[in-house]
C-alpha cells in the first residue's frame, strides 16, 4: 500500500497521542474529519492500522524486575521449538516471546516484582522450559528509546 504526506501525518499524530478525540486528530494532521475517517478507515483495511490497545505500565503495577532471557534451544528434538513456545506461553509474569535467526532462537521478556519473586520463577517456571540448550539472563535497567511506529 502506498501511503502519502497526508498520511503519515495522520499515522504521526495518531502514534502520538491515540487516545486523542477525531477532530483534534483531523486538526493536527491538516485533514477535514470526513477525509480523516476514510484515511484511517482506508489504513485499517489495509492493515497498517492494526489495532487499537490500550498499553499498561506493568511498573505502575508493581514489577519492578524486567528480565530478557535468551535461549539456544536443543534442535536434535524436531519438536523442540514448538514445545518450548507451548511451555513459555503458560508462565504468566512472560510477557513477550520472541524468535530468531541466529545463535539465539527465542528471547523471552519476564517481569517480577522483586528479585525474590524473579528467581522463584527462574528456578520453577523458566528452568523446567523444554530442550534448553543455553541460557543467558540480561537484567534491563533503564529503557533509553521504546517507540511503538516508524518514523514517518
Amino acid at each position: 500500500m502506498q501511503i502519502d504526506a497526508a498520511d503519515r501525518r495522520i499515522l504521526r499524530h495518531y502514534l502520538d497521542d491515540p487516545g486523542q478525540d477525531r477532530a483534534t486528530l483531523a486538526d493536527r494532521a491538516g485533514v477535514t474529519p470526513a477525509t480523516l475517517w476514510r484515511r484511517l478507515e482506508r489504513l485499517r483495511d489495509a492493515g497498517v492500522i492494526r489495532s487499537e490497545a490500550a498499553v499498561i505500565d506493568w511498573r505502575a503495577l508493581g514489577y519492578a524486575v524486567e528480565v530478557s532471557l535468551r535461549f539456544t534451544l536443543d534442535k536434535t528434538n524436531p519438536r523442540a521449538f514448538d514445545e518450548f513456545i507451548v511451555a513459555a506461553r503458560e508462565v504468566p509474569e512472560v510477557v513477550a516471546i520472541e524468535t530468531f535467526l541466529g545463535r539465539v532462537d527465542v528471547r523471552l521478556n519476564v517481569i517480577a516484582r522483586d528479585m525474590a519473586q524473579y528467581q522463584e520463577i527462574y528456578r520453577r517456571r523458566i528452568l523446567t522450559l523444554p530442550h534448553i540448550a543455553e541460557l543467558e539472563a540480561l537484567m534491563l535497567i533503564a529503557t533509553i528509546k521504546d517507540v511503538g511506529g516508524l518514523p514517518l
